[in-house]
């Protein structure tokens, strides 16, 4: 079930098996044989790894209940940032235009 799991997760964070593998730092074969529940017993630190990357705690990655929502964690950065949008006055229905602007702004600078 670990390796449903991390399959699914995988998939839902849109990386490939060879993404997920580089990123984790670890051959793509073993990765896969953890996929396919080859492997089943993977050690608490691939795991560790393989959920950094997905960014999702260990109880989600063991979770055998495939109905509940994956708990994912973001960095203590990004939270002040969303605050600071929030403080700001920024508003969910606003943030299609920020994109719209993050985009401008990326455009911008591959231009330099």
């Amino acid at each position: 079930m670990i390796g449903k799991n991390i399959a699914e997760l995988r998939k839902r964070r849109g990386f490939t098996l060879s993404q997920l593998a580089e990123r984790a730092n670890m051959s793509k074969s073993y990765l896969s044989n953890i996929e396919r529940d080859l492997n089943r017993n993977p050690s608490l630190e691939v795991m560790k790894k393989i959920g950094a990357v997905l960014n999702v705690d260990l109880l989600t990655l063991l979770n055998t209940n495939n109905n509940e929502e994956p708990t994912y964690f973001l960095d203590r950065e990004w939270i002040e940032l969303i605050n600071e949008l929030q403080d700001s006055g920024m508003t969910k229905e606003q943030i299609p235009q920020y994109k719209i602007l993050i985009e401008f702004i990326k455009w911008q600078n591959k231009k330099l």
